[in-house]
């Protein structure tokens, strides 16, 4: 329970850390976002206070106006990109001069919906590809003498002139004459102007809206006053309208989304590393626990072997007394057949005790091996005669086949392994049975030995068992022959298995027999 709160602790503490990095970063991004929108809202400010200086420059100070074809020239040069550094290419889409109404009164690039009087409002929308901005700057507003604010008044360009309509005004008394290569055309002759012949006759023109119309173009003094004035109301520059490209808006902050979502995707790494690494310091830790547990438990069991083995082994001198004694009984001449009966069973009991004694002994005893080169049949042969009784007495046949190996084995253990498993295959089979032995080589290296029966065979759910201490299919086993053959063969680095012998019987195959070089 311990370890669980201290993991769940450790990663809370993680997941705060990957959160933390998230918001800054996400915080971050929001900032760049900012800064990024305030310069893109910067360079307005800067375009919009060049087109106020160029109105200023094109304005007639005499009459406040500003003629729409001269203005809008101006500012398609702006909206290209070639008369001011300040703006980028391609940056600047359109430019529009509204009036008090919020109508569009001069203009240049690309035309603007002003249906939507709401953007006005807003000061500034933004789309995904363009923004529009409103920039309330001063236009080039002048103040009059009555203290009267009089805003640049666009005025529309004046209409193409004919020889006859010259000849006319001519005769009104604008001289006729050739204009020069270089000079503007006269239509382009606004009040107060070199040139203005009608207006030195007439004096100084006044401010706009007095004086009749002294002050007006000559193309326009033809208008009634009222519709004059209402002209002027309606082309008077109240407001600026600029829409620009938010593509460098876009790569700025695309390019720091980037920056911020490698930067989270590291802590989540990190995180997870950390988690991981974590995880397995806790297995780690766990399993040494377990091993150490393991480590007293098995010291434990190692002394409670050895005492029981030491019991074992004391307990076969009284036992060896017991039978010696039923022994003596049996044989004295005044004994009773019944009592000479009974002995014979203290014997046959006491034999039998006395063998899972001596099995019990042996398992218990730790397997230290000392190899050398062995001749393997030889060892088999030796095995073959210690059994030659219990062969004969069953009437067996066995077969010793394959190839003449020399393997690297301790000849003891060898002989004890090979000795339980031919014991077992004698005890499996029935009268005039079969047995083989047979060994072969599987590689260069390595040799393969069989102990083959034509017994009743094991079941295959019991092919795994049968290795197990005490486990037995024999009714006169200890189940500890195999245990202790698995031992031996574990302990020589080999492997054994149990597997069928077709059509009947079982087969003990021993592998990764090591050959003599």
């Amino acid at each position: 329970m311990e370890m669980t709160r201290r993991s769940l602790l450790v990663y809370g503490l993680l997941a705060a850390v990957w959160v933390l990095v998230a918001a800054w970063q996400t915080e971050e991004h929001l900032r760049v976002r900012e800064s990024a929108k305030a310069e893109l809202r910067y360079r307005s400010k800067d375009i919009a206070n060049t087109v106020s200086a160029c109105i200023r420059g094109m304005r007639f100070r005499e009459t406040g106006t500003v003629l729409q074809d001269r203005l809008e020239s101006v500012l398609d040069e702006l909206v290209n990109g070639r008369t001011n550094e300040l703006v980028k290419s391609s940056e600047l889409i359109s430019i529009t001069l509204l009036n008090a109404a919020g109508d569009r009164v001069a203009g240049a690039g690309k035309p603007m919906d002003f249906e939507h009087k709401e953007i006005l409002q807003e000061g500034e929308r933004w789309g995904r590809q363009t923004v529009t901005l409103v920039n309330p700057v001063d236009l080039g507003a002048s103040l009059a003498a009555a203290g009267v604010t009089n805003p640049t008044v666009v005025l529309p360009a004046p209409p193409p002139r004919d020889p006859a309509s010259t000849n006319r005004d001519a005769g009104r008394g604008f001289p006729r004459r050739e204009p020069r290569p270089d000079e503007p055309p006269p239509s382009n002759l606004v009040p107060g102007a070199a040139g203005d012949t009608n207006s030195a006759q007439n004096g100084p023109p006044g401010p706009p809206g007095r004086g009749g119309r002294r002050g007006r173009p000559p193309w326009l003094r033809g208008m009634e006053e009222k519709e004059y004035q209402s002209l002027r109301e309606k082309r008077a520059i109240h407001g600026l309208v600029l829409a620009m490209s938010t593509e460098s808006f876009q790569a700025v902050c695309t390019r720091d989304l980037w920056l911020r979502s490698i930067i989270i995707l590291l802590a989540t790494v990190s995180v997870v590393g950390s988690g991981l690494a974590w995880g397995n310091v806790a297995k780690s830790s766990e399993l040494q626990i377990r091993l150490i547990r393991a480590s007293e438990l098995n010291t434990h069991l190692k002394e409670m072997n050895l005492a029981a083995a030491g019991l074992a082994h004391e307990t076969r001198n009284p036992l060896n007394i017991i039978r010696g004694l039923a022994q003596m009984i049996s044989k004295q001449p005044d004994t009773a057949p019944a009592i000479q009966a009974k002995s014979r069973e203290i014997i046959d009991e006491a034999d039998k005790v006395a063998a899972q004694l001596n099995e019990f002994i042996n398992y218990s005893r730790p397997r230290e091996v000392r190899r050398s080169v062995l001749a393997l049949g030889s060892v088999v042969s030796e095995v073959v005669r210690a059994l030659n009784y219990d062969l004969e007495e069953k009437k067996i046949r066995l077969q010793v086949k394959g190839e003449q190996l020399s393997i690297e084995a301790d000849e003891q253990l060898l002989r004890q392994a090979l000795f339980n498993l031919l014991l077992n295959a004698i005890q499996a089979v029935d009268a005039n049975g079969e047995i083989q032995v047979v060994a072969e080589k599987h590689s260069p290296s390595e040799a393969i030995l069989e102990v083959r029966d034509n017994g009743p065979g094991v079941p295959p759910e019991r092919r795994t068992e049968i290795f197990k201490p005490y486990f037995t299919t024999q009714k006169k086993g200890t189940g500890l022959g195999l245990a202790v053959v698995q031992q031996i063969v574990l302990a020589h680095g080999w492997e054994i298995q149990c597997l069928p012998n077709e059509p009947r019987g079982a087969i003990f195959r021993i592998t990764h027999l090591k050959l003599a070089p």
